[in-house]
């Protein structure tokens, strides 16, 4: 069986394989358990159940497999025949990207969206906007000059990154206690976007870090006290050794074990470069070319842009991204599970792997 072959089913006799210090790093941070879920079909369903899973036989005992971080504790249950469970017929219809209209603000940016007190940022493909009704004192826009949020080339995405991080560095001008940057894209409606148009937000925060992204500051921390060793390349580490991740420019991006939603991925660097650029346009094009994603939400987490009394010490900067769902679907992809338990997915880490792989060695 070659890498490509392998399932989340097959996780815990990867991990029995690996040699005994890569098993101790995986050990050190993940928890895993394989489990059965036998069901009985009673005979008048046999016939819908072979027409929606090709035959009985994987309905009647599924593998399930949960997988947790134990340092963060991200938790994930994993079981891909949900992504073949059965909806309502009702909720669904073919929905194409709406283009520009003459209501649309984005599409007229200087003339018809609020500017910070500072003024704008103006980058080669996109320009900066003051968020209209702000969640910070400092809530920016990042608005693109391509309508079509999934038209994004590798130049697009570097810009609005550089533009995102020289509007942070006017915000700190203004306000010197404004230090902690957050950069996130929620492409289309089903990640929560109120415009089709293209756009990123940022905000630039006081007083500490937004709240998961200091949690992952701690137990990071916790973790190089206690192990001696620094968590994200162990992380990273880990990823690789069980065929996830792709390397390159010491830039890694691997489909994360115990993803917060379908199709999680990470992009890790120990700086905003382009090789980081890289790694993210690689990763966005495995999503939109290769595994058919439509809508997603995407994260930067960053250290502060200037110094905070608390240890950011080799903390990387971190992006990361989730598939959403087709924009036709009208059922949530979150629910009480996601909320209040762990995450729910039916996305196997493996074929998000063989997406990467093919997307950044293009």
């Amino acid at each position: 069986m070659t890498e490509h072959e392998h399932t989340i089913a097959d996780l815990e006799s990867l991990v029995a394989a690996l040699p005994e210090a890569e098993r101790e790093r995986f050990a050190r941070i993940f928890q895993v358990a394989t489990d059965q879920a036998d069901v009985v079909i009673p005979a008048p369903m046999k016939a819908e159940v072979e027409a929606l899973f090709g035959g009985v036989e994987p309905v009647l005992r599924q593998t399930l497999v949960r997988v947790t971080n134990l340092i963060t504790l991200d938790g994930t249950l994993f079981n891909p025949l949900r992504q073949r469970r059965p909806h309502d017929e009702r909720l669904a219809s073919s929905v194409d990207i709406p283009g520009p209209t003459p209501d649309d603000p984005f599409c007229a940016p200087l003339e018809r969206t609020t500017e910070n007190t500072f003024g704008r940022v103006r980058g080669a493909w996109s320009v900066t906007a003051a968020n209209l009704v702000p969640i910070e004192r400092f809530h920016s826009v990042i608005i693109f000059d391509e309508h079509d949020p999934l038209a994004f080339t590798e130049a697009s995405i570097g810009d609005a990154l550089e533009t995102a991080l020289a509007w942070a560095r006017a915000a700190h001008s203004a306000d010197a206690d404004a230090r902690y940057f957050m950069l996130f894209w929620n492409c289309l409606w089903r990640a929560a976007a109120s415009r089709v148009h293209g756009h990123m937000q940022a905000v630039l925060g006081k007083g500490i870090h937004y709240a998961q992204v200091e949690a992952l500051r701690r137990a990071a921390l916790l973790y190089r006290i206690g192990h001696g060793t620094d968590y994200f390349a162990d992380l990273c580490a880990v990823h690789q050794a069980l065929g996830l991740g792709v390397e390159s420019q010491g830039v890694h991006v691997f489909a994360y074990l115990a993803p917060k939603k379908e199709k999680e991925v990470w992009v890790v660097a120990e700086r905003i470069g382009p090789a980081f650029v890289h790694g993210v346009y690689g990763a966005l094009q495995a999503y939109v070319r290769h595994l058919g994603v439509q809508s997603f939400n995407l994260a930067l987490l960053w250290k502060p842009i200037d110094s905070v009394p608390e240890d950011w010490d080799g903390f990387p900067v971190i992006a990361r991204m989730v598939d959403r769902g087709p924009l036709h679907s009208k059922t949530s992809d979150v629910g009480a599970m996601e909320f209040f338990g762990s995450s729910v997915v039916s996305s196997d880490p493996f074929r998000v792997a063989d997406a990467l792989r093919e997307a950044l060695s293009a």
